[in-house]
């Protein structure tokens, strides 16, 4: 049993006004979340932030803190308990991403891909025995999850995807590419999306379950990237690949439909990694201009830096309440696409506007690698690109308002 089940405790009923307050949403963590977030957070300072400068500047996969982080429950946080999981809800689940990312945001993405967009859709869509055989074993950290739906020409655009899957006796046949793919040279179980029946567009796409030993599976080129440097981001080739028909998720068709209600989720944890970033930034920003003396005083005292201080910690929080929001409103079980694109929206463009700022603050300081702020600068632009632009999030927002 990991050390984060001994910190699952029946949810605490929250008092309700009958009449005026029928459902009030969760703007402040309950007792059980303060003390994830709290334990998470001394973990992150321990064993993450010592090592995150030089695990980015190496490009190195960070599978120490990795199994670390497996043996607290961290890697299976919204699992269910009777598969191996800790069985935490989203909001605990985005807290911990936030933590994370606040010492470390290449092991933060990690963290939000293995939980989102890899366990959480083996359990929406799953059958039992898929469930029992794999879940345990993300749970568990013994292998890490992949999610693996952009091509080379089908970024945002998924219903342009080439990879095909044909099926033959017992097995589907897969041939295609996948590119930017988070983990992708790591991962043991990586979802695979398909295409079964091109004569019906985006509804002849299909998912699977693909574990990184089955014939015909290939890495290939690992890209350099300008931040999140310890996420290996690769491409993977399928050859012929041999996948069992058992390994289809949900049913041939469900494919567009699963990546899409997937990728919703795993906007939340963009959302919470962006505020994590935002937040390091923030306090390293406070730290130095209470440090940083110029005419003879902090720069803490000049009302130019005092505002910027109050700009960032304002969205930063502004940010984090919408994450929470939509958090709450996937934990009631209703549609939540258009408050995890708001959230992701705002919380990533908070992540670059923060990050920019703190490096103004710091000066010239800043630019060097010796300081923070540079990695966190860096890291920030990813948060408006994966999990879906922030053009793609306008329109998932629009789209929900003026349907």
């Amino acid at each position: 049993m990991s050390f984060l089940m001994f910190l699952v405790e029946p949810k605490i009923e929250r008092f309700m006004f009958i009449g005026l307050i029928p459902d009030p949403m969760q703007l402040e963590l309950n007792e059980q979340q303060k003390m994830i977030r709290n334990m998470v957070r001394e973990f992150a300072e321990k064993e993450i932030a010592p090592v995150a400068a030089e695990l980015d500047k190496k490009e190195e996969y960070p599978t120490e803190i990795l199994k670390k982080m497996a043996s607290l429950g961290l890697l299976g946080i919204i699992i269910p308990t009777e598969y191996g999981g800790a069985g935490l809800d989203t909001i605990s689940y985005a807290t911990v991403v936030e933590e994370i990312s606040r010492k470390d945001a290449s092991t933060g993405v990690i963290t939000s891909v293995h939980n989102s967009l890899v366990a959480w859709p083996i359990m929406k869509y799953g059958t039992e025995e898929q469930k029992k055989k794999y879940l345990p074993i993300l749970a568990s950290g013994k292998k890490i999850g992949a999610f693996a739906a952009t091509e080379p020409n089908a970024g945002s655009d998924l219903g342009a995807m080439a990879t095909t899957a044909v099926l033959k006796g017992n097995k589907y046949i897969v041939n295609g590419d996948k590119t930017f793919i988070t983990s992708g040279a790591d991962a043991g179980i990586i979802i695979v999306f398909a295409v079964t029946d091109k004569s019906v567009g985006p509804k002849g796409i299909s998912a699977f379950i693909v574990e990184n030993d089955m014939k015909g599976f290939k890495v290939g080129s690992i890209f350099e990237k300008l931040g999140i440097n310890a996420s290996r981001t690769s491409e993977l080739i399928f050859e012929n690949m041999e996948v069992p028909k058992e390994n289809l998720l949900g049913k041939e068709g469900d494919g567009f439909k699963i990546a899409l209600s997937t990728l919703d989720g795993g906007r939340i944890g963009i959302a919470a990694q962006a505020v994590g970033i935002a937040q390091a930034a923030l306090e390293e920003s406070i730290t130095y201009s209470k440090q940083r003396e110029q005419f003879g005083r902090p720069i803490a005292k000049f009302q130019a830096i005092q505002w910027m201080i109050a700009d960032m910690a304002t969205k930063i929080e502004a940010s984090r309440f919408l994450y929470l929001n939509a958090c709450y409103v996937k934990d009631k079980g209703e549609r939540y696409s258009k408050e995890a694109a708001m959230a992701k929206l705002f919380a990533s463009e908070t992540a670059n506007e923060v990050a920019n700022k703190a490096l103004q603050i710091h000066g010239g300081y800043g630019y060097t690698k010796e300081y923070t702020v540079e990695r966190l600068f860096r890291d920030a632009k990813i948060t408006e690109i994966y999990e879906g632009t922030s053009e793609v999030q306008r329109m998932v927002i629009s789209s929900s308002l003026l349907k």
